[in-house]
């Protein structure tokens, strides 16, 4: 029977939670301060201010929008003629948007067929070599030119196109806007939410506003805070800009209607609040395609049977109603997960008390001492009957026969 030697187990080791009282003002001000403020931030802001007790729900909307107003003008090209919804809002109806025109070129193209482009240094046939190019589509984009030269006038000569002739001029944007009357129209804006967890409905006309109320109402954010009827031009002067400098070129608008609601209140102080912005990038340094516009045409057959249309260039305030909002009701679930959450964070006062004593205190190599302690664990074992220290490490001994 024989040895043959002597393997040594693995070593393990684990720490155990050691509990050390500090007599310091110091600390004890620091611990305390720490959680007090943990404690405000917990009462404070998770649940008084971010409402950290509720259960909450993004708004589903709807939205429905009438214009109203009537105006008068008198031009040369169209004589006296009266502008009402059915002229200037186009299309009749859309989606949480309307367009309002205020500025307008016409154009009477009396026919399809072969006529003169318009002049600029692009289209001049002498800045081409009298050359034009047959099959490419006009630098204006108003038609296909024949490659021939023709006389624009008495002095210039320009690419001959197919087209509706006479071709469109839009190189002059009527100043002021056309329709400047369009500042005192006025934008009924009818808006239906509802929040689904908690089958919470809800429209910005409001239980107390009446019929006749709203006959005569006008918005206000101080008289009439909650009159659903804006005028156009208030709409634009509250987001700081000017309606009939708009109104020439044209632009995006934004009415906002927030519905911010705390269900665990009566259901009267659920009401939406208004803001206005300017969507479209007003920018003096950058003027390349600014303001918003758009063009379509109107058809008439005439009596010897061609066709003939208006071409219209169409510019106009877009309004976007843009709705948005969240509700807010108790539920336990939210409650009982805020409060665990609070109490953990009690934790951060221990652990930032723990690295002031041992690593900004003076005497902090004496309270690290204290703090922590190694413990060996030795064996007591019986050999040949007597008492002795055995090894650290136990062994293990393997005989072969």
């Amino acid at each position: 029977m024989a040895s043959c030697g002597a393997f040594h187990s693995f070593l393990f080791e684990y720490d155990t939670p050691r509990i050390v009282l500090i007599r310091s003002r110091k600390v004890g001000l620091i611990n305390r301060g720490v959680q007090l403020a943990i404690l405000a931030y917990v009462i404070g802001w998770v649940f008084l201010w971010q409402k950290g007790y509720q259960e909450t729900d993004s708004v589903v909307s709807s939205v429905t929008t009438k214009v109203k107003g009537v105006t008068l003008t008198n031009t040369s090209t169209l004589g006296a003629r009266i502008w009402d919804v059915a002229d200037y809002v186009i299309p009749p109806q859309g989606e949480n948007t309307v367009f309002v025109m205020t500025n307008v070129i016409l154009t009477l193209n009396q026919s399809q067929g072969r006529c003169p482009e318009l002049p600029d240094d692009k289209t001049e046939c002498q800045v081409k070599n009298n050359s034009c190019f047959p099959g490419y589509v006009s630098t204006h984009s108003n038609g296909i030119q024949t490659g021939e030269c023709v006389s624009y006038n008495s002095s210039i000569k320009t690419c001959e196109v197919l087209a509706w002739c006479p071709v469109e001029d839009d190189s002059h944007i009527p100043k002021p806007a056309f329709l400047q009357a369009a500042e005192n129209f006025t934008l009924l804006v009818k808006n239906n939410i509802w929040y689904r967890k908690f089958n919470f409905s809800k429209r910005n006309i409001l239980p107390t506003i009446n019929s006749t109320y709203l006959k005569d109402c006008i918005y206000d954010a101080h008289t009439d805070p909650f009159c659903p009827i804006f005028r156009l031009g208030q709409i634009v002067e509250a987001a700081g800009q000017d309606f009939q400098e708009m109104a020439v070129e044209g632009g995006v608008m934004a009415l906002q209607i927030n519905w911010d609601c705390n269900l665990d209140r009566a259901a009267s102080h659920c009401v939406p609040k208004y803001s206005f912005r300017r969507l479209d990038n007003k920018d003096t340094a950058h003027t390349v395609s600014p303001g918003y516009n758009f063009r379509f045409a109107k058809y008439y057959k005439n009596s010897d049977g061609t066709e003939s249309r208006t071409l219209v260039k169409a510019f106009g305030i877009r309004f976007h109603i843009v709705v948005f909002g969240k509700a807010g009701k108790f539920d336990v679930i939210p409650t009982m997960i805020n409060i665990g959450s609070g109490l953990a964070l009690f934790g951060v006062a221990t652990v930032l008390c723990d690295i002031v004593v041992l690593y900004c205190m003076k005497k902090r190599y004496y309270y690290r001492e204290k703090k922590y302690k190694y413990v060996e664990d030795y064996e007591l074992v019986s050999i040949n009957g007597g008492r002795g220290k055995a090894d650290l490490l136990p062994s293990l001994t393997v005989e072969r026969f």
